[in-house]
């Protein structure tokens, strides 16, 4: 056995794969991990939050910008157990990161020491976390943590990208590690191509189509590299950044220009897609030309999506999609997501941003031999422009609304105005999530950060310090809640500590609104979910503006338009954390262009636009 315990030996893994953080909560767990981290501190920063979630989502945040994986740090028992939540989200949104959690001596196991999860199996955090990651490893010796390390960001990177968990008791960090042992760090993940058949006939379908659309999700970043290309020394990433968020997104507009098709996306992949023909995301909370669209498509090439329910109108035909009859081209990471949802005319597993070269590729040949596209395809695209010029005219007076409290649409408009083209923003998840997916315009990949599947509240919260730590040169703003706020204030906190400039926008609309809406719809009447006195029924309002100040950030109250406006200006030139308190009115209707089943309740017909004309 060497000097080196199996803590030091985590520490340099991590090192030397390049991970610059570590976000912890501390414990008695992880004592010994935390020891080896403070002798590496010149090499990987330790930050410390005040609720294990808000570590889980920073290091989700972190990956959705960087597209490089953090390690969280938390200890056993509670601690662990709340970062599940981060963890599932970052689960079903593809987000990499590595979860180290300490666990009991493992020489106590089954004898239920301090806070170990023993009832049914020893030490059985990993049991717990099972459905919320990708792969659990659980090293009881030390000279296990060489082989699990490798494989843990193997599975953390390789394929679809997710949450590893890490699970290592307390005298594994402790006691020595085998000498002579240096666990090597992987490269890039290989990345899978398309057969060029599979490539020819999917150019076939497209180009034979009268109506065809594109449609790119949140999948299609999935094993894209970094836009520096941190990777190991020994595998820096291919040159010009190929396969990155940014040129995968440029390929796709290119694509879709040269082939004259125009493009949607679902909500989650909002952020890339971008271009003339882009027509905005699909379902409920999508727009009118984008849902017409793709339930009027004869061929679809869907790349990255899973069509989840709220992209498809829960899948009811012709709502957002007619498939079949419509033939789908489904290009996917995850071979599972094929035909899932939707049968597929043609199923292509792959590296999406590969296949769409290919294509590129492929129709730059034919074209070059002198193909050319389907007759009647100048109708289609005239149809998607007159029905976003009609879309257009219904929505755009609302951003520019004065009326108080304010419009959701005029907050979007004046956050809009005042963040930078290149300004990251997330979202966390409620009644303004609704509004964003409809209205935000992103700057391009990773400026747009939702939590889309597992929709976790408190991921735009505490997310906000992951993405500014991932782009420290560029402003970041989440609107928040003000429930969500409520679940996790204490990142303000954390970015006092750390000095990390970022904005959070309270929508303050008195409850957890998105829910009472449903609760009205479907029973007509609601119930624990506004704000409200007990005693009086008077509507609940907290100072979020006062809340801040207590924690050492600039807080500001915004109730008119030109407030927000010069609030957003004076957060962003201060450099300061800055917690925006905005009233907003919570009985504004948002335009429904497709709808959502939430069986066996009636579903609620389009509101806008709907039948089609």
């Amino acid at each position: 056995m060497s000097d080196v315990n199996g803590a030091e030996l985590i520490a340099d893994y991590l090192v030397r794969a390049r991970v610059p953080y570590v976000v912890t909560l501390c414990g008695h767990g992880n004592l010994g991990m935390l020891d080896a981290l403070a002798a590496r501190q010149d090499e990987i920063t330790t930050i410390s939050v005040h609720h294990e979630a808000a570590a889980g989502f920073i290091a989700d945040a972190y990956y959705r910008v960087r597209r490089s994986p953090l390690a969280t740090l938390t200890s056993c028992g509670p601690g662990s157990a709340q970062l599940l939540v981060a963890l599932g989200a970052a689960l079903m949104d593809s987000s990499a990161l590595l979860a180290i959690t300490g666990d009991v001596p493992a020489t106590q196991f089954g004898r239920l020491p301090f806070q170990e999860l023993g009832r049914h199996y020893q030490a059985d955090f990993p049991g717990a976390a099972r459905p919320y990651v990708k792969r659990s490893f659980q090293a009881t010796r030390t000279d296990q943590l060489p082989v699990m390390l490798p494989q843990a960001f193997g599975a953390m990177l390789s394929g679809r990208p997710g949450p590893v968990n890490l699970d290592v008791p307390l005298n594994v960090f402790a006691e020595p590690a085998p000498s002579g042992v240096t666990p090597a760090v992987a490269g890039a993940p290989p990345r899978s191509a398309a057969a060029p058949a599979d490539v020819a006939a999917a150019l076939d379908l497209l180009l034979r189509a009268e109506r065809p659309v594109i449609v790119v999700g949140q999948g299609a970043a999935d094993g894209t590299l970094p836009p520096d290309n941190p990777g190991p020394p020994d595998n820096p990433g291919p040159p010009d950044n190929l396969g990155s968020p940014g040129h995968l997104a440029a390929d796709v507009a290119a694509f879709a220009a040269d082939a004259g098709i125009p493009m949607l996306s679902s909500p989650a992949g909002k952020d890339l897609a971008a271009g003339e023909l882009y027509l905005g995301p699909t379902g409920r909370n999508g727009t009118l030309q984008a849902n017409r669209a793709a339930r009027h498509a004869d061929v679809i090439l869907a790349l990255g999506t899973r069509f989840d329910d709220r992209s498809t109108s829960s899948w009811l035909p012709g709502y957002t999609y007619a498939i079949p009859p419509a033939r789908l081209i489904h290009v996917h990471g995850d071979p599972a997501e094929i035909g899932r949802n939707y049968p597929a005319t043609l199923g292509i597993s792959a590296h999406v941003a590969t296949v769409v070269g290919q294509l590129r590729r492929e129709l730059l040949a034919r074209r070059s031999a002198g193909a050319s596209g389907a007759p009647g395809r100048a109708r289609w695209l005239s149809s998607v422009r007159e029905w976003g010029e009609e879309w257009e005219r219904h929505v755009a007076p609302a951003r520019a609304a004065d009326a108080v409290p304010l419009h959701p649409a005029r907050v979007l408009a004046e956050l809009r105005a005042a963040l930078p083209a290149d300004g990251i923003l997330l979202s966390d998840v409620g009644a303004h999530h609704n509004w964003i997916v409809q209205e935000w315009r992103p700057g391009g990949p990773g400026t747009l950060l939702q939590s889309w599947g597992f929709a976790a509240m408190g991921f735009g919260v505490a997310g906000l310090l992951g993405a500014r730590l991932a782009a420290p040169s560029r402003a970041v703003a989440a609107v928040v809640g003000d429930g969500g706020f409520l679940m996790l204030p204490s990142a303000v906190a954390t970015a006092v500590q750390y000095g990390l400039p970022a904005i959070w926008l309270v929508w303050n609309n008195g409850g957890f609104i998105s829910i009472r809406d449903q609760q009205r719809g479907y029973f007509g009447q609601e119930l624990a979910t506004s704000f409200r006195h007990v005693a009086s029924g008077a509507p609940y309002r907290c100072d979020f503006a006062a809340m801040a100040r207590a924690m050492g950030a600039d807080g500001m109250r915004a109730s008119t338009a030109a407030d927000l406006g010069a609030a957003l200006k004076t957060a962003l030139d201060s450099g300061h954390p800055t917690v925006i308190d905005v009233p907003v009115d919570a009985e504004v209707p948002q335009p429904a262009v497709a709808t959502w089943d939430l069986p066996p309740l009636s579903y609620p017909e389009p509101g806008f636009g709907w039948p089609d004309p």
